[in-house]
């Protein structure tokens, strides 16, 4: 019989995916301001434990591109300009048109029924969330949703790529909404409109809802296009 999964190599690796995890909730959530630096000590001593995982999932997260290793003195959380925020709302949209024009509407024909279901309920949960300015909530479900429609062409590649994008643009925006008293009426609120319009196999309709949806990001946080 051959041997089974090193379990400790599974621990590891489910640990790594939470660190990893846990630091990226905190970088969106602007407790992890942009040019933060930290150590690797630092943050085994903070979740109790060895460096070892820690060290895999701070490298996990430069190559998602939201820390930067600083030679000899550990990590940070990268920075991003204004330019970059318009180059990556301008690459998630080609990868949304890219889907849009190849097999979307017939994936969307063939999605299994409880799939489209889950899609149409992150839209609600976002859209509940934007409307009441909950800028926490609205992140966790903004990228469930945009997985879970990703997901649906059976493409890994785009999938991986628009959640990196999309978490890189929200790591941008959360620092300057946070500069707002009131974010109740300001957020984007299209998720059920857009969630509609592709169940009902409306493509030309979603994408005018895209293109309104990246013209408020850029105004929203005053870098318009």
């Amino acid at each position: 019989m051959a041997p089974g999964p090193d379990s400790s190599v599974i621990r590891r690796s489910t640990l790594r995916e939470q660190i990893a995890d846990a630091l990226r909730d905190e970088i969106l959530a602007g407790r992890l301001s942009s040019g933060h630096p930290f150590t690797v000590k630092e943050i085994a001593d903070q979740y109790g434990v060895s460096a070892t995982p820690v060290r895999e999932a701070l490298l996990d997260l430069c190559a998602q591109g939201l820390l930067d290793v600083e030679q000899h003195r550990g990590f940070k959380v990268h920075a991003f300009t204004a330019d970059d925020f318009r180059a990556m709302v301008e690459a998630r949209t080609l990868l949304i048109e890219g889907i849009f024009r190849s097999n979307a509407e017939r994936a969307l024909r063939t999605a299994p029924e409880e799939v489209l279901i889950s899609i149409r309920r992150r839209a609600e949960e976002a859209e509940r969330a934007a409307r009441a300015g909950d800028l926490d909530v609205l992140i966790g479900y903004d990228l469930r949703f945009w997985r879970e429609l990703s997901g649906i062409v059976k493409n890994p590649y785009i999938s991986d790529f628009l959640d990196r994008i999309r978490v890189q643009t929200w790591m941008f925006a959360v620092p300057l909404l946070r500069r707002e008293p009131h974010l109740k009426g300001l957020l984007w609120h299209g998720h059920g409109e857009l969630a509609d319009a592709l169940l009902r196999h409306d493509l030309p309709a979603a994408q005018r809802l895209i293109a309104d949806y990246n013209a408020h990001s850029l105004a929203l946080v005053g870098t318009p296009g």
